[in-house]
């Protein structure tokens, strides 16, 4: 027979300790992650903030980068991420409709293209860029260049944009699919609906493409290269900032102040990048709502 307090609708003391268990462990995990960023910014800021400056926002490298700025690697690394983004995002979220909206969700077809996704998105980066200096580079032409660089990152990014906008499409009630089709709504016509509500997902799944384009090093140096001179093409070579950070630390004597202010201004870039993400997809999620 249950106890007095399950009978008035009160968790025994058991049930209470457990939770209160639960909840620390969750909270402490929590902890560690912040604390572990914390420590990480700390580190970058105390080491690279004194190399910070307009100057070095603005240089060029010089005496293999122990000296100078990092505005050509910067433009480098902008470049290749916009490659990457103009790819992945239009096809990724295309192939994430196809596979939401018009695609079985019990079909073997849709299953295997899954899978595959789920494998390519666990797949090395140097594996990647293997692939991509025998694809683009050299069976397609395009040599050590930013777009053989982009559209390698693209390869990578792309699991990882279509299954998070996949399920977030996925989330969506299927109310509203219904009630679009009450209204005599075409199916592509209601991604006008559906897609602003899935933003969430799609955030996610761009904000980790992003990151994972941002940090690459191993995939570019088979595809876009390592010159740090100023880039007047996509057809031109050009060092991301990742590769000029493990450049600087690992092989240039003396060049780790720099490379402590590359990796800050990567880590600050990528914050920002993900704040705009998440202003968009806030901005476009309320307009979904209200739609």
């Amino acid at each position: 027979m249950p106890d007095r307090a399950d009978a008035a609708g009160i968790a025994p003391p058991r049930a209470r300790w457990g939770d209160r268990i639960a909840a620390a462990l969750v909270w402490s995990g929590a902890a560690c992650v912040a604390a572990v960023f914390l420590l990480l910014i700390g580190d970058l800021v105390w080491h690279g903030v004194g190399q910070l400056s307009w100057g070095f926002l603005t240089g060029s490298p010089e005496r293999s980068g122990r000296e100078g700025g990092i505005l050509p690697i910067l433009t480098s690394t902008l470049l290749i991420l916009s490659v990457c983004l103009a790819v992945s995002v239009p096809l990724g979220v295309g192939t994430a409709v196809l596979l939401s909206e018009f695609t079985p969700r019990g079909g073997v077809t849709g299953r295997l293209i899954r899978r595959s996704l789920d494998v390519l998105a666990g797949v090395p980066s140097i594996v990647f860029g293997l692939f991509g200096n025998a694809l683009f580079c050299h069976a397609l032409g395009l040599g050590f260049s930013i777009l053989s660089g982009g559209l390698t990152l693209s390869c990578m990014a792309l699991p990882l944009i279509i299954r998070s906008t996949e399920e977030g499409l996925r989330a969506v009630p299927d109310d509203i699919r219904r009630g679009a089709a009450a209204l005599g709504i075409s199916r592509a016509s209601s991604l006008a609906i559906l897609l602003p509500a899935a933003a969430p997902g799609l955030s996610a799944g761009l904000v980790l493409g992003i990151g994972r384009a941002l940090a690459e090093t191993a995939a570019l140096l088979f595809t876009s290269g390592y010159v740090d001179r100023m880039p007047s093409s996509l057809m031109d070579s050009g060092r991301a900032l990742s590769i000029h950070i493990y450049d600087l630390s690992m092989n240039v004597a003396g060049g780790k102040a720099n490379a402590y202010a590359s990796a800050l201004v990567l880590v600050s870039l990528l914050l920002a990048i993900n704040l705009t993400v998440a202003q968009i997809t806030r901005h476009l999620h309320r307009g979904g709502a209200d739609a």
